[in-house]
């Protein structure tokens, strides 16, 4: 749709980005809602790497976002990353934006401001810039200790209110898919899981894990070919379709026993069992898989570092921390495969490799003593196995 403006009797386009605008509290949900150019509406305070990286994956337009992306706790790498991109990032628009656009209707952003279908102003905000974001991080960089000491006082409060889960494991449902003995790998859809998987690919052929997915995990896993075996999570960020490959469906409820996950896979009319347990479902898939029996834990996409702790933003990444302690004997982390090793061999290498090696067999047979003989063998073998392939079909 055109924003048609008259000057000297011309319509012309207006400046700035025209596109469809896709709304949602959520990113992670969002995300998967957005299409190349469409314009995405974003209400996220200290926009993670995680959610970026999923923003560039999709070729937004542009990115509105109605919260600081940069609030000053920690430095985030989100905005750094849409900058990187090319992708331009309005920020601090206000959560009215949130209710003044309607999702899928056409809109254009020129510069700081967006406009509706009649140019009317939908809101304002702050461009963000490399010099914009410069300052906002260096701010940023000064509230890292205070967000440590948070981190640590919930760890040192989680150990103490769940020692005995840590000590002694969880209870786990009875499964059908079996682990004991088993490579498992636990697949998150965080950051560089698509590398991961990839590099991964020979590991997986070989020896044919078990595929645990935490919640779009299992996106993760469809995208790259895969079918999960297991799907644990709240399940309010994975996909109908990923849900209905027939993977066993695990719902991570709170402590106190209620899942509202559940709700969503009887509506799809699918069977699941709920698993009551503190801490995220990252945590949760982790303590799963151990108490399987799983001989080795290989994970793609969990939060490994502090920073993906303060990244993640909410106390409960405590838990991760010691659930990593607790199952650290059998895991391993499969993020820096890629980067670790990488074919020095490319398949056009061997290609002609092959090639010459055929070249010198022919030329050893044409000038052997015994080449005559080697190629009437070849000729009858070559003639009688042509005769026996057509046979098949007469």
């Amino acid at each position: 749709m055109r924003f048609p403006h008259v000057r000297r009797g011309k319509a012309e386009e207006p400046p700035g980005i025209v596109g469809v605008a896709r709304v949602d509290l959520r990113t992670k949900v969002l995300v998967r809602r957005l299409e190349p150019g469409d314009i995405a509406v974003i209400d996220h305070a200290d926009l993670d790497r995680v959610s970026a990286d999923e923003l560039i994956a999709c070729r937004v337009a542009a990115v509105v976002n109605a919260a600081k992306s940069v609030t000053g706790r920690y430095p985030n790498l989100g905005p750094r990353l849409l900058l990187e991109a090319g992708i331009p990032l309005i920020d601090d628009v206000g959560a009215e934006v949130l209710s003044r656009i309607a999702d899928g209707a056409t809109v254009r952003l020129d510069k700081d401001v967006l406009y509706n279908a009649r140019d009317q102003v939908l809101a304002k905000g702050v461009l963000m810039t490399e010099e914009t974001l410069d300052a906002a991080m260096e701010d940023a960089n000064a509230g890292v200790p205070t967000q440590i000491d948070s981190f640590a006082a919930n760890t040192l409060e989680f150990l103490r209110r769940e020692r005995d889960m840590l000590t002694h494991g969880i209870d786990v449902p009875r499964l059908t898919t079996r682990m004991l003995d088993k490579h498992v790998l636990v697949v998150v859809r965080g950051y560089r899981y698509r590398e991961d998987l990839r590099a991964l690919r020979p590991y997986i052929r070989e020896y044919r894990p078990v595929l645990l997915a935490v919640d779009a995990g299992a996106d993760a896993l469809l995208e790259a070919g895969y079918r999960p075996h297991v799907i644990i999570g709240d399940m309010d960020s994975v996909s109908d379709e990923a849900l209905q490959v027939g993977a066993e469906l695990v719902v991570h409820a709170y402590p106190d026993g209620r899942a509202p996950g559940m709700g969503r896979l009887r509506g799809l009319g699918l069977d699941g069992v709920s698993l009551p347990a503190p801490g995220t479902s990252e945590d949760v898939a982790l303590l799963v898989a151990d108490a399987c029996g799983a001989s080795l834990i290989a994970v793609v996409g969990t939060h490994w570092t502090l920073e993906e702790f303060l990244d993640k933003g909410r106390p409960g990444m405590a838990s991760t921390f010691l659930t990593h302690l607790r199952v650290g004997s059998k895991l391993v982390n499969a993020r820096g495969v890629h980067q670790l090793y990488q074919s020095r061999i490319s398949g056009w290498a061997l290609a002609a490799l092959m090639i010459a090696a055929a070249v010198t067999i022919g030329v050893a047979i044409a000038y052997s003593p015994t080449g005559p003989i080697l190629g009437n063998w070849i000729s009858a073998t070559w003639h009688t196995f042509a005769y026996w392939f057509t046979g098949l079909f007469k």
